[in-house]
């Protein structure tokens, strides 16, 4: 199993909540049409908007608005979807992000309590 994590920042034109809405309600969806069948799993994490909620001192601003994490089964499923450079999504990633990073990951469970894939 190959795990892919994306790092995002938004573009300096959206709000976080703008940037939540074009991830969620838009982007996702077309990744996973543009990604199908080879994308097996795909979990969104999107900062929240204020987390001095949970340290009790003023909010700061994270180098990053989001995580993806995507599953493909084997590395010629992953370069089926990154080989290709007609991706009509990675043109719109780059119109709504200012940044974006990618780590290719081995994932190792330690509890295994969540269900993730």
């Amino acid at each position: 199993m190959i795990k892919v994590m994306w790092f995002l920042k938004r573009a300096e034109h959206l709000s976080l909540e703008e940037f939540r809405r074009w991830w969620l309600d838009y982007h996702a969806a077309d990744i996973a049409a543009d990604q199908a069948p080879y994308l097996k799993a795909y979990k969104i994490d999107i900062r929240i908007d204020d987390d001095s909620l949970f340290t009790g001192k003023p909010a700061s601003e994270s180098p990053w608005d989001g995580i993806a994490e995507q599953w493909f089964e084997t590395i010629d499923d992953y370069e089926a979807v990154y080989g290709r450079s007609d991706r009509a999504t990675r043109a719109d990633t780059l119109e709504h992000c200012s940044q974006f990073e990618r780590l290719i990951v081995e994932e190792h469970s330690v509890l295994g309590l969540c269900g993730c894939y």
